[in-house]
C-alpha cells in the first residue's frame, strides 16, 4: 500500500489531538480518536485517498465527527461516573525531569487560553453541537459552512450555536501568569503551614472546591461552597491526609499544584483566579486521569 500524502497526513496529528482534546476533555478519549481517525483514512482505497485534495481537512472533519458522536454519548456515560468529571489535566512537559524528551500526547496539545480548565469546564457544559460549532469556529477559526458539514446543520444554524456558546464564556479579566503564580504560592504555603487564616484570605468568599476521583481515589463527593467551607476542608486534608508534597507546576498552561506521594503524582489542583482571589478550585485525583503526570 503507497500513500503519496504520507508526509502530510503524519503531520496533521498534531492539529487532531490538538481538536479532539478541546472537544472531549480527556486526552485518553483524544489519542483513541486520532488512531480511528487514521484507520479509517487507511481504511480507504487507494484511489479514495487519492481523490481528496486537502487531506488535512478530511482528517479533521472525521475527527470531529468521530468527537460528536462521542460527546452525544458522554451525557449517559456520566451519569454512572462516581462523583464530579472533571476534565483530564495536562502538564507542561518543559517542566518534566526528561526535559519534554518523551512522545506523550500531551507534548502535542498546544497550552493556550482554550486549554484552561476554567474554559474547559465551560465547554463541557455545552450541548455537543454547541461545543462543536464553537470550538471549531472560533478556536481552529473553520468556516460555519465547514462546520456545518461536520455537525450536519446549516451554517446559520451553526453560528447560531457557537453564539449561544460564547455567551458563557467568561471575558472578564484574569490576572497575569506572575499574578496568578504569586496567588498559588500563597495558597501553598498556607495550606503547608496550616493557617488557615490566610487560605481564608486568599479566597474569594463565593469560591467553589470541586474534586474528582472517579471512585478509584478517595475524594469529596460534592463541591464545597464558600471560602470558609473551602479552607476548613483543605485543613483537614493537611491534618488527616497523608503527608505529600506539593509542587507547583503548569497545569492547563496555568500555575497549579501537584501532590507528590512516594515519588507519584497522586492529585493534580488547577485554580480560576479573580479580582486576586481564587473563585475556584478543582482536584483531579483519579488517577485514570493522571496518566501523562510523572513526578519530576
Amino acid at each position: 500500500m503507497t500513500d503519496p500524502h504520507l508526509p502530510e497526513v503524519i503531520k496533521e496529528r498534531r492539529q487532531l489531538i490538538n481538536v479532539a482534546y478541546r472537544l472531549l476533555g480527556s486526552l485518553a478519549e483524544a489519542e483513541d480518536v486520532v488512531q480511528e481517525t487514521y484507520a479509517r483514512w487507511y481504511a480507504l482505497a487507494e484511489r479514495q485517498r487519492a481523490e481528496v485534495t486537502v487531506p488535512g481537512a478530511w482528517l479533521t472533519t472525521v475527527a470531529s465527527r468521530i468527537c460528536l458522536d462521542l460527546l452525544g454519548s458522554a451525557r449517559a456515560r456520566r451519569e454512572s461516573y462516581v462523583g464530579e468529571w472533571i476534565p483530564e489535566p495536562l502538564p507542561d512537559r518543559s517542566e518534566s525531569s526528561n526535559g519534554g524528551a518523551c512522545v506523550d500526547p500531551a507534548d502535542r496539545v498546544t497550552l493556550d487560553e482554550s486549554i484552561g480548565m476554567a474554559f474547559l469546564v465551560v465547554l463541557d457544559s455545552m450541548t455537543p453541537a454547541e461545543r462543536v460549532s464553537f470550538v471549531l469556529h472560533d478556536v481552529f477559526r473553520y468556516s460555519f459552512a465547514e462546520v456545518a458539514a461536520i455537525v450536519g446543520r446549516s451554517p446559520a444554524a451553526c453560528r447560531q450555536l457557537a453564539f449561544s456558546a460564547r455567551r458563557r464564556i467568561d471575558t472578564s479579566r484574569r490576572p497575569s501568569g506572575t499574578e496568578r503564580a504569586e496567588v498559588v504560592r500563597d495558597f501553598k504555603k498556607a495550606w503547608e503551614t496550616k493557617d488557615i487564616e490566610a487560605l481564608i484570605g486568599l479566597l474569594d468568599p463565593q469560591a467553589i472546591a470541586t474534586a474528582d476521583g472517579g471512585g478509584l481515589a478517595l475524594a469529596f463527593r460534592d463541591p464545597i461552597n464558600g471560602g470558609d467551607q473551602i479552607a476548613h476542608a483543605f485543613m483537614e486534608i493537611a491534618t488527616y491526609g497523608p503527608a505529600v508534597t506539593l509542587l507547583e507546576r503548569t497545569v492547563n498552561g496555568q500555575p497549579g499544584l501537584v501532590a507528590q506521594l512516594d515519588d507519584t503524582i497522586v492529585s493534580v489542583y488547577a485554580f480560576d483566579i479573580t479580582h486576586d482571589r481564587i473563585s475556584r478550585i478543582w482536584a483531579i485525583r483519579n488517577p485514570e486521569k493522571l496518566r501523562s503526570w510523572t513526578a519530576p
